[in-house]
């Protein structure tokens, strides 16, 4: 039965991507869908990239160990400020801008925004090296699952997503993992609504499991009987810096941002603002809601010897046959769709932002197409060799892996970003200096953690700093540095009227 099910999902995805290569002929059509993508495909499309294994397995175990029930204000933030405030500060200014500026990717974006080809290749550079590890941890935390439910070797589950991802993503481009997405989109809120009632009625109802969780202490980190199952938990501060990296981090991803270009009207965003929400609330909520309870199986976890990433799964693993199989396909359908995402955004930006004009003269759409489809084997083949290197060295665990990325890119795009689309004033230095700051901050992070001060040791609460620290550099840096060309801010703006 699992195995029919996942042949039939998989044969709907190619499926697809094959239907879908009509819409991938040139670059436009490849990268954004032609720009033509309605507000149910582009909602699910947001929500499907912004939430895979990473946050099922990794953040929802971590977190819901760490801070309890209090956990879930992760989804609600991610829902309020990752979902509905970006949709309503960020979706119809980057939808009109980009299109103005006939940018396709965040580098090129900042390469017109600011006549400056040099910060193009810059931002290319820092998106290719710093969505590799977020990649590379996406398969880390499926291969926890098909573990569990099939016995099938990690290195078997890293070639199956890699190999599939790829078929559907080169043939068919945005388009074929749009339409994807929804589809795993629904296999998502299905999935995750069942398993949070299979769950928790195993462990009696959830009044009996929130009992359970009041009755729970922890000497080791001075969490008093009680604070599990309090409203912010035992650390609330910690807390505040996961919910403010998880939700606001999303309006720097140069992935998550791109869904705003291709959107097709500003009817399309109202709606689509709406269903992004509810589908992060539902999505997101119920990840770290689950989560939350997983002290109730304290006895069959061993942190010590199998991290946190063996949480969801040992959770899951008492459920029925049917029941693991849904969720095997929730978690592969999460994590396809935002590898696609990050694959599509890396290809792109490496084609348009670096290669062309800079190594590859006269590049024409039909080559650009061409080098976009052989970037995307590329840079999948890439993040899972890493991944297969960090499982079998035990370097690091997921919700690490994907803080450095996420704090990286957020720190370095966030702020730019924004002030650019808002701000007549923002300055091609002020830029620079967010990119040198945010991505440098998270290598130190990475290389020499131990020498940073301990608030910042933490990949977490060092990416919050860098996306902070942002929002102060870009309009200092900005006051103090020549200003832009008048004509060249006053036709970016233009487009506004």
């Amino acid at each position: 039965m699992k195995v029919t099910l996942l042949i039939l999902y998989f044969a709907v995805l190619v499926g697809i991507g094959l239907y879908c290569r009509k819409h991938a002929t040139d670059v436009n059509g490849f990268v954004l869908g032609g720009r033509a993508v309605g507000p149910w495909l582009t909602a699910f499309a947001y929500g499907t990239s912004y939430f895979s294994a990473v946050v099922f397995v990794g953040y929802a175990g971590q977190f819901g160990w760490k801070f309890g029930m209090a956990a879930t204000w992760a989804g609600i933030g991610n829902a309020v400020i990752g979902s509905l405030l970006a949709w309503l500060i960020l979706g119809r200014r980057t939808r009109i801008m980009t299109q103005h500026l006939d940018s396709a990717t965040m580098p090129q974006f900042f390469g017109v925004r600011f006549n400056s080809p040099s910060l193009k290749i810059g931002a290319s550079v820092i998106i290719f090296i710093f969505l590799i590890p977020y990649t590379a941890s996406l398969y880390n935390g499926l291969s926890r699952l098909f573990g569990m439910a099939f016995n099938i070797d990690y290195s078997v589950c890293i070639i199956l997503m890699a190999v599939l991802t790829a078929i559907y993503v080169i043939a068919g481009g945005y388009m074929a993992t749009a339409i994807n997405d929804f589809i795993q989109g629904i296999i998502m809120l299905v999935g995750i609504v069942s398993v949070i009632f299979a769950v928790l009625q195993s462990k009696g109802g959830l009044g009996a499991a929130i009992e359970g969780m009041k009755q729970i202490s922890d000497e080791s980190i001075g969490a008093a009987q009680g604070s599990f199952a309090s409203l912010l938990g035992p650390d609330p501060v910690s807390l505040i810096f996961v919910v403010l990296l998880t939700s606001l981090g999303t309006w720097g991803l140069p992935q998550m941002v791109q869904k705003f270009y291709a959107i097709k009207d500003e009817a399309s965003i109202k709606k689509g603002t709406i269903i992004s929400t509810i589908f992060a609330l539902i999505v997101a909520g119920g990840c770290y809601f689950l989560g939350g309870f997983g002290r109730l199986f304290s006895d069959q976890i061993d942190i010590a010897a199998n991290g946190y990433d063996s949480i969801i799964p040992t959770m899951l693993s008492t459920l029925s046959p049917m029941m693991i199989s849904l969720v095997v396909i929730l978690v592969l359908s999460a994590s396809m769709s935002t590898l696609s995402s990050l694959v599509i955004a890396s290809s792109s930006t490496l084609t348009i932002d670096f290669l062309k004009d800079n190594f590859v003269k006269n590049m024409d759409q039909k080559k650009q197409v061409v080098y976009i489809r052989v970037l995307i084997v590329v840079f999948i083949a890439i993040s899972a060799i890493i991944a297969l290197i960090q499982y079998k060295s035990s370097v690091t665990f997921i919700a690490q892996l994907m803080g450095i990325s996420w704090g990286a890119l957020a720190g370095a795009f966030l702020a730019p970003f924004l002030y650019s689309l808002y701000w007549k004033g923002t300055t091609k230095l002020s830029c620079w200096a967010c990119f040198l700051f945010g991505s440098i901050l998270m290598m130190v992070n990475m290389l020499a953690r131990p020498s940073l001060p301990a608030i910042i040791q933490s990949p977490i609460n060092c990416g919050v700093v860098a996306m902070v620290a942002g929002l102060i550099i870009v309009p200092v840096v900005s006051l103090i540095t020549p200003a832009p060309s008048k004509e060249l801010v006053d036709d970016a703006f233009s487009c506004y009227k």
